[in-house]
């Protein structure tokens, strides 16, 4: 498969896009006793600096297994992978937590915050160990929680949690968000305003952003979709015009 050009983001019509992520002929096999998952099947994809990713498809398409290895919280078990210079299909595991720690931020369906942690202590973890963080602060403001700093998540909503966790995944200013399912826990219109953080997060930091979700609807509002059926990539479509999250429906 030939991966498209993604839409908006060179500078000239003639300047090629620069490849974040190469993976060619990525599988991955899980071994259950004797019986064997095959939850990717020699998929090819690239993902481009400063793009807006959604990878889509229904629960068992591999799009979270793949979400996983890009991140390097996983390994195919054949394939190779690349982030810029890093080949992830050759890293040990000390590698690979240096590369989660200084290239990638992470936001999952659940916020995974520490309960007895305040919002900017939650925050902090990260920014203690990061290269070139923000401030705790700073990645709150950015996700419109300035009056929620020393709040601890059982005195916050379900969005609010939510912006927190999106908040430690942006502070240490990753090259890379990856989010797996970052609506599925929120009604919707709180889901609108965590996609409006995430876009915000895409379009003033320059992050290289990937979704994962299987509601088509969102899907609107990204550079590519690209789909997965049966761990394998069935279509990839790109958004000549894209819509805002509040323009959404789902």
């Amino acid at each position: 498969m030939v991966d498209m050009v993604p839409a908006g983001q060179t500078d000239s019509p003639s300047a090629p896009a620069v490849s974040v992520f190469l993976a060619r002929n990525v599988t991955k096999v899980y071994h259950m006793g004797e019986i064997e998952v095959h939850a990717l099947r020699g998929v090819d994809i690239d993902l481009f600096e400063r793009e807006f990713v959604v990878l889509l498809g229904p629960s068992g398409s591999g799009k979270s297994t793949l979400l996983n290895i890009l991140g390097g919280l996983d390994v195919p078990s054949s394939g190779s992978v690349r982030y810029r210079d890093i080949d992830l299909t050759r890293s040990d595991e000390r590698q690979l937590t240096r590369y989660r720690r200084d290239h990638v931020g992470f936001v999952f369906q659940f916020y995974n915050l520490i309960p007895s942690l305040t919002a900017r202590e939650n925050v902090a973890l990260v920014t203690e160990v990061a290269r070139t963080p923000m401030s705790p602060e700073d990645a709150l403001s950015m996700v419109g929680l300035e009056q929620r700093f020393d709040h601890f998540p059982a005195q916050l909503s379900g969005g609010e949690q939510q912006r927190v966790a999106v908040a430690r995944a942006i502070a240490k200013r990753p090259d890379v968000l990856l989010c797996d399912e970052p609506t599925g826990a929120l009604d919707y219109g709180t889901g609108v305003v965590v996609l409006e953080i995430i876009q915000r997060v895409n379009r003033e930091l320059g992050t290289t952003t990937a979704i994962i979700t299987h509601n088509a609807g969102i899907s609107a509002m990204a550079d590519r979709v690209i789909s997965l059926s049966d761990g394998k990539i069935s279509s990839v479509h790109v958004n000549e015009s894209k819509r805002e999250p509040r323009e959404l429906e789902w």
